[in-house]
């Protein structure tokens, strides 16, 4: 059922050579996008431009908000965002939110214990990115991704990263105090994916950019069943067709984020835990307590999720107009914790920046001697003047029948949403505009 990597028939030697191709070229870029011919909303102009056109994506959604950003290829993280800006309709100049956003690993222990596979750093996950044609980018426009040595392909010039617009429902309704007025909204995202093929499964990674400033990350599974991982026993696989034979071996995807957040420009943001805590009621009260509290995260965090519990990163320099630290909460996504690794066992990491620390696992960074090579040893007691944010999510994928053949896409992921950002929401219409605050009746 190995659909993770490249699959056990290949040789890992001769995977290594391939590997090892793709770093001489480094970071790899694209040239000009292709553009489809579906007709595209106009994009708003930027103040400035950060990068070249072949790597710059800017898109004015029809809702008034615009998101701005560069991108590039890595040899081994693939897509990689930079330079992340949002500026909804009423903010003069753009609002600056992370450095860097890519992918920190993906790993995929099997239940049988017979092997373990870290994608992006040992199994080729950048040179398995694949074309996509017109069909698979709706509206949108699929750019020219350079990756040298390419296992799909018999080109470097890979047609492999698409950018749309997509609906995604109603961003808001409310009604009216008095009458029939009703206010709605119809959101509107920017989406950015791509499809890397590591041996059977085929990875969807997905950034999509909503109108009201939310930036949700996902990474979606599909593709085939591996032919060579029917051979697990009861209890670690699961009867893949006719009667109580062929079981396909379970397994974990542990996919790992990196964020470098860049909050108004600035590296300096700080880290805060929220916890809260609810007590029974007392006597004469109607219903139980919930207090909050804040810790502010100053060294180096392994930190876990908890009901009630929530990290945010604020802004070291920018407030919204009615005074208030700008910051970007993490919202984590359903995920099934992998506690056989000391780096799968914590859901989110706060590290100091260290140029050489650039995967979660079997980091390939040119690190000293003697560093760690995972995430979970870089948390040593630093203190945080330039945090790293690192999110896993965590999937345990036991097959059903429904997944032959192909494979439904299966989803993990986690959000990051503005939390004081913009003093109102975004969207806010006008007529609404003077209701911030305490609000007197709407009508």
């Amino acid at each position: 059922m190995r659909v993770n990597s490249i699959s056990r028939a290949r040789g890992r030697a001769a995977l290594g050579v391939s590997v090892a191709a793709l770093a001489v070229g480094a970071t790899a870029g694209a040239g000009p996008a292709d553009a489809q011919p579906q007709r595209q909303p106009r994009a708003a102009a930027a103040p400035a431009a950060d990068c070249s056109a072949a790597y710059r994506i800017e898109q004015k959604l029809s809702t008034g908000t615009t998101w701005r950003m560069c991108w590039h290829y890595d040899s081994k993280a693939g897509l990689v965002l930079e330079k992340i800006s949002y500026q909804p309709k009423g903010e003069t100049k753009p609002i600056k939110v992370l450095n860097s956003a890519r992918l920190g690993q993906i790993d995929v222990p099997y239940d049988d214990g017979s092997v373990e596979y870290d994608d992006l750093t040992g199994f080729g996950f950048a040179q398995g990115l694949v074309n996509m044609n017109a069909a698979e980018c709706p509206g949108g426009t699929i750019k020219t991704v350079k990756v040298p040595d390419a296992f799909y392909s018999d080109s470097p010039d890979i047609k492999g990263l698409c950018a749309t617009t997509r609906s995604r429902g109603h961003a808001y309704r409310m009604q009216a105090d008095t009458g029939n007025k009703v206010y709605q909204q119809q959101g509107k995202d920017l989406l950015i994916y791509t499809v890397n093929k590591v041996g059977w499964y085929e990875y969807m990674t997905e950034w999509r950019f909503q109108d009201d400033g939310t930036l949700n990350m996902n990474v979606g599974a599909t593709g085939s069943l591996s032919p060579g991982d029917y051979d697990a026993g009861d209890g670690r696989g699961w009867p893949i067709g006719k009667g109580p034979k062929s079981y396909a071996t379970s397994h974990s995807h542990n996919v790992f984020w990196r964020l470098d957040f860049g909050l108004d420009g600035s590296t300096k943001g700080r880290v805060e835990q929220y916890d809260s805590k609810v007590t029974a009621p007392a006597r004469g009260q109607e219903a139980p307590t919930n207090k909050t509290t804040v810790t502010k995260v100053t060294k180096e965090l392994a930190g876990d999720a908890k009901n009630y519990r929530w990290w945010r990163m604020v802004s070291a320099t920018g407030k919204n107009k009615d005074g208030h630290a700008r910051s970007y909460e993490i919202v984590p996504g359903a995920t099934t914790k992998f506690l056989g690794r000391s780096f799968t066992k914590h859901d989110v990491y706060f590290t100091e920046y260290d140029k050489c620390e650039q995967f979660a696992s079997n980091n390939t960074g040119a690190c000293p001697s003697g560093h760690g090579k995972s995430v979970d040893s870089w948390v040593n007691g630093q203190t945080l003047t330039h945090p790293i944010t690192w999110v896993n999510v965590g999937f345990h994928h036991i097959a059903r029948d429904e997944d032959q053949q192909p494979m439904p896409v299966h989803w993990q992921g986690f959000s990051i949403a503005p939390r004081d950002v913009t003093a109102m929401n975004p969207l806010t219409p006008a007529a609404l505009a003077d209701q911030n605050g305490q609000v007197t009746p709407r009508s």
